[in-house]
């Protein structure tokens, strides 16, 4: 398989996967994620669509072996455990993004779309939690910091300091929508 500067961009992320039944890279699946959504897919379906619609021109790109590329359904497995953090690093890196002191910072937590909770009785369904973000943009120049995930057992709001202490930015402008601000009971106008 050839190798993109966007697949190495994620040739160090550790493949939590099983290895039983492994035929496509880690690596080549979020490549291939990062695409389509910065093509404007959004949910898995449309990312099996953009797959489909662009096969050989993918095929020709990313040169797979057996010329086959992952399913969505195995894109969506290579997120599912993946370390969200380590891939906003990676993404980061890889397109150089980071904040500059006095420069805004806009933060909001979302439940990453697509991601909608099952839960099922049924053996042959991967049961998986909705999956919630909180994602940082820079203002002045209208770049996405990486995104940081909030555990399934929190919210947005309690996730926010440890969010704000892992990007370390000095000399930065925080801003937040009215959700993230505490709720003591008291109401000041």
């Amino acid at each position: 398989m050839c190798q993109l500067a966007i697949v190495e961009a994620f040739a160090e992320l550790c493949d939590t996967r099983r290895a039983a039944g492994q035929r496509h890279q880690q690596a080549l699946c979020l490549a291939l994620f990062t695409l389509a959504v910065a093509a404007g897919n959004r949910g898995f379906l449309a990312i099996g669509d953009w797959l489909r619609a662009y096969h050989s021109e993918l095929v020709a790109l990313f040169q797979p072996p057996k010329d086959r590329l992952p399913s969505y359904s195995t894109i969506r497995r290579s997120l599912l455990r993946l370390d969200y953090r380590d891939y906003s690093a990676c993404l980061s890196q890889f397109f150089g993004i980071e904040a500059l002191p006095g420069e805004t910072i806009a933060v909001d937590g979302k439940v990453l779309r697509g991601s909608y909770e099952v839960i099922s009785d049924d053996s042959g369904i991967d049961s998986h939690p909705a999956i919630m973000l909180v994602s940082a943009y820079i203002v002045e120049r209208g770049l996405i910091l990486g995104p940081y995930e909030v555990d399934s057992k929190t919210n947005e709001i309690t996730a926010l300091p440890a969010f704000i202490e892992q990007m370390a930015l000095k000399g930065v402008v925080f801003a937040f929508d009215a959700i993230s601000t505490p709720k003591n009971g008291t109401d000041h106008h």
